[in-house]
């Protein structure tokens, strides 16, 4: 059975997704500003969780996600630091150089954040539903059963198939992965935000959101890249010690790719390039 989730309800105007904040403080900035700039309601901006985790300000990006009153999907990260673990819950494999790598950024990030910030994230939930005029959405931050599951593109479409019949939902939209990109599936679609704290490994130091816009019968899913001031975050990292993660945010090579099927592996400083996606 699957956890309650958060309904807002029916959608009828443009809705704005994004993943990963990571502590990055001007980065989700950046995002909140241009949300504004796009006249989106508060009301209709969603996170797909990990606000917490390789970037330098963990406590004040988590004020500012919750002061911005979005609605927001718990990440690992959340549930890692609201129950106080002793590691990310990222799903990285001990001996990967992701688990030895998110030791720093985590004990960093655990020792800044405080028990308000934490009791909050205690609240967030497991996934958020809305309608868009026909379609059910639900967004998560992993898989549906698991929190920390990786999907990519070039994961097999028949997993993605179990995930939305197990939801028993249209399209799923999730962030976990840091990849964004989008695929339909029979009559709905897996779709994945991207995020905004880091760059997805494409050689560039521009982050990635995701647009829904309603028409006459269904929806059209856009991505856009969203500029910041990379080079203050930068600068932050390299103050505080976290110095591998700051340079991917310099560079938008991430400097491992443990996590990576072969196919996201070959697309490392590749342009990315997602066409807008039509659902009638």
């Amino acid at each position: 059975m699957l956890p309650k989730a958060h309904d807002l309800g029916q959608i009828k105007s443009r809705i704005l997704l994004f993943g990963g904040p990571y502590s990055n403080l001007a980065a989700t900035q950046a995002m909140l500003a241009k949300a504004t700039e796009l006249d989106i309601d508060k009301n209709h901006i969603i996170c797909t969780g990990d606000i917490v985790a390789y970037c330098a300000e963990p406590e004040l990006t988590s004020q500012l996600i919750k002061e911005s009153g979005i609605a927001v999907v718990m990440g690992n990260c959340e549930e890692s630091l609201s129950q106080k673990n002793m590691d990310c819950g990222c799903g990285f494999e001990p001996g990967m150089m992701c688990s030895t790598l998110s030791k720093k950024w985590y004990d960093y990030a655990d020792a800044q954040i405080t028990d308000d910030s934490r009791l909050w994230m205690d609240t967030l939930p497991p996934a958020i539903t809305f309608q868009m005029n026909q379609y059910q959405f639900r967004v998560i931050h992993g898989g549906v059963q698991q929190i920390n599951q990786f999907i990519f593109a070039s994961t097999e479409s028949q997993i993605k198939k179990q995930d939305l019949e197990q939801a028993g939902t249209d399209i799923i939209i999730g962030g976990h992965s840091g990849l964004p990109f989008g695929q339909k599936i029979g009559l709905g679609g897996w779709l994945n935000s991207g995020v905004i704290g880091l760059p997805a490994n494409d050689g560039t130091s521009l982050v990635w959101y995701l647009l829904l816009t309603p028409d006459k019968e269904g929806f059209i899913a856009s991505w856009h890249q969203l500029e910041y001031d990379y080079k203050k975050t930068a600068q932050s990292m390299l103050k505080n010690g976290l110095t591998e993660y700051a340079e991917t945010v310099l560079t938008g090579f991430w400097p491992s790719q443990d996590i990576l099927p072969e196919a996201e592996k070959m697309n490392r400083g590749r342009e990315i390039q997602i066409a807008n996606l039509a659902f009638k």
